[in-house]
């Protein structure tokens, strides 16, 4: 029997990588390895119920991320703002993460890094939003991953289509629903992500080419957006899909600069990734094969939002 060709996935609970781990389980190219702060919580021991090797690594603690690490081929990494991370401000910032986890890669001999990243605000904006820290710090990561030594490559995402219910942005109304953001307009464009279907969609393609040296993919950024549409189209095809009213609602700030700046700068940038062309064609190169808004809608909207018309 051969060796499993083991990929460490940081986030494994959440949801991008508990996504990557559920292509790579479908996929059986490669063996995934679940990083816990906590192999024992109720979503760590689901994830050993399904026979996926759960292993103790902290990102503020580079030596329990050696050991954790030791024996993989590549690594999928999600760095988590300290706001989401912990209720204290005690947790490590995304750099303190970030860069825990590069070293330890390269301390192991990982052969292959890739990292969930987002462009930097401050630099697209000449300066302009200089507070929207997860952005800022994910950006830096990604320099520093670049500068490492490490065949890598970084991902990078839009708004996330599953934020529908992750994050509450379609609520129940007495006609239908409404689709509430702050700052935006019923005009403005926004990017959006897939993340369940098409981060490991990428994720795999990347691991099963990475070592082949005509398709250039070290040190590449790969936007994944699936559209860049107004945010008024979509609850618009979002009530088709539903056979109800659905309206747009443009909420009030939210009072942090960091989450206020982050809405402005995709506003006025037109979800950050103007100059992308939608399915990607380095990935679709690849053999990605993008999901569309509209199927989104179909196979995870309408199920999830239909039984409560």
């Amino acid at each position: 029997m051969p060796s499993p060709r083991i990929v460490s996935v940081f986030g494994a609970t959440g949801l991008q990588g508990s996504a990557v781990v559920e292509g790579l389980l479908k996929d059986g190219t490669f063996t995934p390895r679940a990083i816990s702060r906590n192999p024992e919580s109720e979503a760590s021991l689901k994830l050993k119920a399904r026979g996926v090797e759960v292993v103790k690594g902290d990102s503020g603690d580079k030596e329990s991320l050696i050991n954790a690490l030791r024996g993989s081929e590549a690594v999928f990494a999600v760095t988590l703002p300290a706001f989401l991370a912990s209720a204290t401000s005690e947790a490590p910032n995304e750099i303190t993460q970030g860069k825990n986890m590069v070293d330890a890669a390269k301390e192991v001999g990982v052969k292959f890094f890739i990292f969930s990243s987002l462009p930097s605000i401050a630099k697209l904006s000449g300066g302009k939003y200089k507070n929207v820290v997860h952005y800022e710090e994910k950006a830096v990561v990604e320099e520093y991953l670049k500068s490492s030594g490490l065949a890598n490559a970084s991902l990078l995402t839009g708004a996330f289509l599953e934020n529908y219910w992750h994050f509450g942005l379609l609520r129940k109304t007495p006609t239908g629903f409404d689709m509430a953001v702050p700052k935006f307009s019923p005009t403005d464009r926004e990017a959006f992500t897939w993340v369940q279907r098409d981060i490991p969609a990428a994720v795999l393609a990347l691991l099963k080419n990475y070592t082949d040296p005509s398709k250039n993919i070290s040190g590449k950024s790969y936007p994944i957006i699936n559209g860049i549409i107004p945010y008024g189209e979509l609850a618009v095809m979002t009530g088709k899909v539903l056979g109800v009213e659905v309206t747009f609602t443009t909420v009030p700030a939210t009072g942090l600069a960091s989450q206020d700046e982050m809405f402005t700068a995709h506003v006025e940038y037109n979800g950050m990734y103007t100059t992308t062309t939608v399915a990607n064609p380095d990935l679709a190169s690849l053999g990605v094969k993008f999901g569309t808004i509209a199927e989104f809608l179909e196979t995870e909207v309408k199920p999830r939002f239909g039984s409560l018309l």
